[in-house]
């Protein structure tokens, strides 16, 4: 047995190598520009935060990963899923005291990085990777810059993450596993369908008689009406919505967004709690990544103006361009589309209702 040695603070921190690892190049041309550690010191907190969401990340991927996962087993997930999005609040606020720093403060050291940039932060593509954004969902421009700034051994590195399955196509391989639509005798969508018919026919009639539309607006709603009651006919259309997979306006599988609807309609069910929670969290990552990358541009105009970034990219104009490009989770969000009223949902049979209850509930 290995005697336990007492163990110093610093030691165990390895202190020495962290407050020693912010090597201004500045006072290698002379006097070091003050703001130097600062960006230095920013810079590598995010490195350990994106250090940490990878963490979390591999761990998920790889329960994910199995043919089953069970209930302790998602609530580990949910709880990780949980942690990641308080690290990105971390990142967004720390923009805060990034913005202390002035465009005159950042020129005092700005030209002694070229071409260093953000672009070659391998921890953050291996972010995007892991969470489902890989090269082939990219937009022609991001693509340039996806891996062109980076070593040949980071390229390499990247490219094997890309070879593995994302959070992405492992949650939606999961939700298509999810059984309680398919209940012998019981057709959910067919009811769900019937009650969205009604309340577009009931939609339509209040539109054309609502007295203080003018035919200019109540022609403008009708439209509007038709577009959202199409969304919800492809939706119950394997052909349609195949067609709309290629175009790659969805990555969502019908089958997977069939389950995750059903989660969110029916989220008070006690072993929907945890699969609602999921959904949720997902949607909050990919909302907190927007929101910090367009943090990121405005204050990348904030210190650079129009000029171009360090990187050789068009500085804040291009960042700006990514924020939208860059969702992994977009069709988490649109699930909205097809939700309807509480009071309007499906009546679940007692039978299915003992299945998504507690063991104790099952019972009685």
């Amino acid at each position: 047995m290995i005697e336990k040695q007492p163990l110093y603070y610093p030691d165990y921190l390895q202190l020495n190598k962290i407050l020693n690892a912010q090597d201004c190049e500045s006072a290698k041309f002379g006097e070091q520009a003050h703001d130097e550690t600062l960006f230095i010191i920013t810079h590598q907190t995010y490195e350990l935060w994106f250090k940490q969401i990878i963490h979390e990340l591999d761990s998920m991927i790889h329960i994910f990963k199995e043919n089953f996962v069970a209930e302790e087993s998602l609530h580990t997930i949910v709880s990780r899923l949980k942690r990641v999005v308080e690290i990105q609040k971390i990142l967004i606020e720390q923009i805060r005291v990034m913005e202390t720093m002035t465009p005159l403060d950042f020129m005092d050291f700005r030209d002694y990085l070229l071409p260093a940039s953000g672009f070659q932060s391998l921890q953050f593509r291996f972010v995007e990777v892991k969470l489902g954004l890989k090269s082939e969902y990219r937009t022609p421009m991001e693509k340039k810059f996806f891996n062109s700034r980076l070593n040949e051994v980071d390229k390499k590195a990247l490219a094997d993450v890309e070879k593995q399955p994302g959070l992405f196509s492992l949650v939606e391989r999961w939700l298509e596993r999810m059984p309680f639509t398919d209940i012998e005798g019981f057709d959910y969508w067919h009811k769900f369908q019937q009650i969205v018919i009604g309340m577009f026919q009931r939609d339509r009639v209040t539109i054309e008689n609502n007295p203080f539309l003018n035919q200019e607006l109540k022609a403008l709603e009708l439209n509007n009406l038709v577009q959202t009651q199409h969304s919800f006919d492809v939706l119950f259309n394997d052909e349609e919505y195949d067609k709309i997979l290629k175009t790659g306006q969805r990555r969502l599988s019908r089958k997977a967004t069939l389950a995750a609807v059903f989660i969110l309609l029916n989220r008070d069910e006690p072993i929907l709690s945890l699969p609602f929670d999921l959904l949720q969290s997902l949607i909050d990552i990919d909302e907190l990544f927007t929101t910090w990358r367009y943090r990121h541009a405005i204050m990348a105009h904030r210190l650079l103006g129009s000029k171009i970034g360090t990187g050789g990219s068009s500085g804040h104009e291009y960042l700006k361009k990514t924020t939208e490009n860059s969702r992994v989770f977009l069709d988490f969000f649109n699930l909205a589309t097809f939700l309807i009223p509480k009071s309007l949902r499906p009546e679940l049979p007692e039978t299915l209702k003992r299945e998504l209850g507690f063991g104790f509930y099952k019972n009685r």
